[in-house]
C-alpha cells in the first residue's frame, strides 16, 4: 500500500486527468446504459416459465403475465342480462385494437362468473405479451379507450389488475434515479458538513461522482453480453453513492489525523492509504463476495445484479485509491479549510460509551442479543411471494374498479389466474376436474382463437383468493398435482406457479450460497484481522443482524407496522420473494465494511501494546463517529431509494436502511465493544499452521497490563 501510494502521488495529475476521462464518458454513456436495461423475472428451466413460453409462442400473449381485468358497469336501472351481445362487442373491441392479448370473457366461455351478484357489472381478463423493456407503457388507456367506444352511452369502463395497482395507475415513475442520486447527495453533504466542518466536505461525493459513472461505463458492455435488470441501475446511483463516500470518508479522516499528529502532507497520504486504504481493499473484497455469490442462483435476474452489484465496490475502491489521494497530494491542506474540527485526539463521546460498555460488557451483550433475539423470532413468520392487492393502493380508478369487483362477490383470485396448457381434445375433462380441486372458484376453455390454437387448448383458472405468496400457493400446487394426472396436461403457469419455481430455484439453493459467502469472508477477514476468533464472530453476527433486519421487515411491510403511517401503504401480507436475497447479499457485505473500520483499528490499537479493553476504547473511539456518520450517509441514500416508484423498490430500500440502522447501532455500539472485551487474549490467537497460507504473521497475545479509568485519555502509541 505504501508503494502505491507513492505511484499515485508521483503521477497524481495523470490520475486526475484519466478520472475526468472517465467522468466525460460516464455522462455520455450512462443514458445508453440504462436503456438497455431490462425487466425479466424469468426462470429458465423451471415448470412454470417453460409452459409460460409454451403459451406465448402459441398464443401470442399470457403466460408470465397477470391479466387486466376490463369491467364495465351499466347505468342504474339497467342489467347485463338482455345486454350481453353490446358487452361482449364491447370487450372484443379491446382485442381488436390492441395487439397481442387474448380477451377471456363471458360470451367465448358461457359462464356467467364473469358478472357480478348485481348483474350491472361484467368484466373480462385480457392477457398481454410480456414486454421487457423498464420504459414500457400501461395498456390501460387504449383498452379503456377501445371498451368506450363500442358501448353505449351511460356505461362505465374501468380497467384494473396486479400492474396496474402496483403502479397507482400510471406511469410517472417517482423522481428518477438522477432525482434519487441528487437527493441522497444533498443528505450525504449535510453529514459531511458536520464531520469535516471545511469545504473537504465536498470530495467524497466528487469521488461518488466519479465512481457512479464509472460503474455505469463499467456496466455498458455487460449488457451486451447479458440482460441486466433495471433495477441495477438504482443500486448503482444510490448505494454506490453511499459506499464511495464511505469510503473516502474513511481514507480522508485517516489523513487528517496523521496531519493533525504532525506529518507534512505526503506522508499523511502515504499513511492514509497503509491504515484507512487497507481497510478499503478489504471491505470492498467483503462486499464483492456477497454479490458474486447471486451468479450460483439458477436466475437470470438475480445474477445480472450479482455482476452489475459487484462493479459498485470496484469502482469505489478504485476511485478511493487514486482519486482521492491524488487529490489530497495536491490541494487537500488548501481544501481542508476552514480548519475547525481536529483528529488529533480520540471522540470524547465515543470513548466515554465505550468504556462503559465495556465495564458492563456482560449487561450489554445481553441486552444487544436479547433486542436481536426478538427479531430473529418474527422474521420466523415471513412469508415470502407479492404483495397483496389491499396493499398496492387505496385510491385511484383502478382500486375503485377492484372495489366494484370484490363487492359483486368477484373472487381477488381473479387478479392470479392460472394458465394451464393441454391438448385440445383433453381440455374439456381437465376443466371439469380442476373446478373441483378445493380453492378454485372456476376453470373455464375460452371458444375460439383466445383459448384454442394448433391442437392446444388454454384452462383459465380462477383460485379463491389472489396466490401471492408463499402462504396462498398451495392451491396452484393442488391444480399442479391434478393436472398430472391428465395426459393432455402440459403444465400450469400463472403468477402462483412462478413464485413456486423461484422458492424452489432461489431459495433451495439459499444454502450453497450462504456457505460459500461465509467461506470466503470468514478466510479473508482472518487475513486481515490476523485472528481466528475475531472473523468468526464477525460472520455470527452478521448472519444475526440480517435475521434481524428481515424480522423487521415482517413488522414493517408484511404486517403494516409503520408502512401506511410513513408509505400510507397497507401491509402487504408478503415480502417480495426476490427482496430478502437481495439484501442478504447486499448488507452482507455493506454492513461487514462498518466491521472492518471498526476492527481494523482495534487490532492496529492492541499492535501498538494496549490492552484488549484499551484497543476497544481506543479504536472505537476513533471510528465511533466515523462509523455513525458513514451509515448515516448509506441510509440517507436508502432513503432517497424508498422515493422511487412501486412498492418493491421501498421495500428493498427500506430493509437495507433499516439493516445498516440495526448494525451501526445494536450491533456496533454494544455487541462488538461487549464481545471482543469479553472475549479478551482469545481474539488475538493465529497460529502459524492458519498464519502460512495466508501468507501473514502469526499472532500470538502480548502481556497486559490493568485497565484504566472508566474515561481514559488518548495516549500515543506504544512500541
Amino acid at each position: 500500500m505504501r508503494r502505491w501510494a507513492e505511484f499515485v502521488l508521483r503521477h497524481r495529475r495523470a490520475v486526475v486527468a484519466f478520472w475526468g476521462l472517465v467522468l466525460v464518458a460516464g455522462v455520455l454513456l450512462a443514458g445508453r446504459t440504462t436503456d438497455r436495461l431490462t425487466i425479466d423475472f424469468s426462470l429458465p428451466g423451471q415448470p412454470g416459465t417453460v409452459t409460460a413460453h409454451k403459451i406465448e409462442r402459441a398464443f401470442g400473449s399470457g403466460g408470465d403475465t397477470s391479466p387486466y381485468l376490463v369491467a364495465v358497469t351499466l347505468p342504474a336501472g339497467q342489467t347485463i342480462t338482455g345486454h350481453e351481445a353490446e358487452v361482449g362487442r364491447a370487450f372484443a373491441a379491446a382485442g381488436a385494437a390492441v395487439p397481442n392479448v387474448r380477451v377471456i370473457d363471458e360470451a367465448n366461455t358461457g359462464d356467467k362468473a364473469f358478472r357480478t351478484k348485481d348483474d350491472r357489472t361484467a368484466y373480462a381478463m385480457v392477457f398481454y405479451r410480456f414486454n421487457p423493456s423498464p420504459s414500457q407503457k400501461l395498456l390501460t388507456d387504449p383498452i379503456q379507450s377501445a371498451v368506450e367506444k363500442a358501448l353505449p352511452p351511460g356505461a362505465t369502463v374501468g380497467v384494473t389488475g396486479q400492474d396496474v395497482l402496483a403502479s397507482g395507475g400510471d406511469d410517472s415513475g417517482g423522481p428518477g434515479v438522477l432525482g434519487e442520486t441528487l437527493l441522497g447527495a444533498v443528505g450525504a453533504l449535510a453529514v459531511l458538513a458536520f464531520v469535516f466542518a471545511s469545504f473537504l466536505a465536498f470530495l467524497p461525493l466528487l469521488v461518488a461522482a466519479v465512481s457512479i459513472l464509472a460503474t455505469f461505463v463499467m456496466l455498458l458492455p455487460l449488457t451486451y453480453a447479458t440482460d441486466v435488470s433495471f433495477i441495477v441501475q438504482f443500486l448503482v446511483a444510490l448505494i454506490g453513492l453511499g459506499v464511495a463516500i464511505d469510503y473516502s470518508l474513511l481514507f480522508v479522516t485517516r489523513w487528517r489525523e496523521e496531519r493533525d499528529r504532525g506529518r507534512d502532507n505526503h506522508e499523511a497520504v502515504v499513511v492514509a492509504m497503509e491504515r484507512a486504504g487497507h481497510a478499503v481493499v478489504f471491505s470492498g473484497v467483503t462486499v464483492a463476495i456477497g454479490l458474486l455469490a447471486l451468479v450460483v442462483l439458477p436466475v437470470p435476474f438475480l445474477r445480472s445484479m450479482g455482476y452489475g452489484g459487484a462493479l459498485i465496490p470496484l469502482a469505489s475502491v478504485m476511485t478511493t485509491l487514486t482519486l482521492t489521494p491524488a487529490i489530497l497530494g495536491g490541494v487537500g491542506p488548501k481544501v481542508d479549510w476552514p480548519k475547525i474540527r481536529h483528529e488529533n485526539r480520540a471522540s470524547r463521546f465515543w470513548s466515554r460509551w465505550t468504556a462503559a460498555v465495556v465495564r458492563r460488557r456482560w449487561i450489554a451483550a445481553a441486552a444487544a442479543l436479547a433486542a436481536l433475539g426478538v427479531l430473529v423470532g418474527v422474521f420466523f413468520g415471513i412469508k415470502i411471494g407479492l404483495a397483496s392487492s389491499e396493499s398496492l393502493a387505496k385510491n385511484g380508478s383502478a382500486y375503485d374498479t377492484l372495489q366494484t369487483l370484490e363487492r359483486g362477490g368477484v373472487p381477488t383470485g381473479a387478479l392470479t389466474p392460472m394458465e394451464v396448457l393441454v391438448r385440445t381434445d383433453q381440455a374439456g375433462p381437465v376443466a371439469a376436474e380442476l373446478a373441483k380441486v378445493d380453492g378454485v372458484s372456476g376453470a373455464f376453455v375460452p371458444s375460439g382463437p383466445a383459448g384454442n390454437r394448433d391442437g392446444q387448448s388454454i384452462v383459465v383458472v380462477i383460485p379463491d383468493h389472489e396466490t401471492v405468496n408463499s402462504k396462498s400457493v398451495d392451491v396452484v400446487k393442488r391444480v399442479k398435482s391434478a393436472a398430472a394426472n391428465f395426459p393432455g396436461g402440459t403444465g400450469v403457469a400463472g403468477i402462483g406457479a412462478a413464485q413456486i419455481d423461484f422458492l424452489n430455484a432461489v431459495y433451495g439453493n439459499f444454502p450453497l450460497m450462504l456457505t460459500i459467502i461465509a467461506l470466503l469472508t470468514y478466510v479473508l477477514l482472518v487475513r486481515a484481522f490476523r485472528s481466528l476468533l475475531l472473523p468468526l464472530k464477525a460472520v455470527l453476527l452478521n448472519l444475526i443482524s440480517l435475521a434481524a433486519t428481515l424480522g423487521l421487515m415482517v413488522l414493517f411491510w408484511q404486517n403494516g407496522h409503520g408502512s401506511n403511517a410513513i408509505f400510507g401503504i397497507a401491509a402487504t401480507g408478503a415480502v417480495t420473494f426476490w427482496i430478502p436475497i437481495m439484501i442478504f447479499a447486499f448488507l452482507f457485505g455493506l454492513s461487514m465494511d462498518y466491521e472492518v473500520f471498526i476492527l481494523s483499528r482495534i487490532r492496529e490499537e492492541y499492535d501498538a501494546g494496549h490492552s484488549t479493553d484499551e484497543a476497544v476504547i481506543e479504536g472505537i473511539g476513533r471510528t465511533g463517529r466515523l462509523v455513525t456518520s458513514a451509515a448515516l450517509i448509506l441510509f440517507l441514500a436508502f432513503a432517497a431509494l424508498a422515493s422511487g416508484p412501486g412498492t418493491d423498490l421501498k421495500t428493498l430500500a427500506t430493509g437495507l436502511g433499516l439493516g445498516i440502522l440495526i448494525d451501526a447501532t445494536i450491533v456496533r455500539m454494544l455487541l462488538v465493544p461487549s464481545l471482543v472485551s469479553l472475549f479478551g487474549k482469545w481474539n488475538w490467537y493465529l497460529p502459524e499452521w492458519a498464519a502460512r497460507p495466508l501468507r501473514v504473521q502469526p499472532s500470538t497475545p502480548h502481556p497486559e497490563h490493568p485497565t484504566p479509568g472508566p474515561e481514559p485519555e488518548p495516549q500515543p502509541p506504544m512500541g
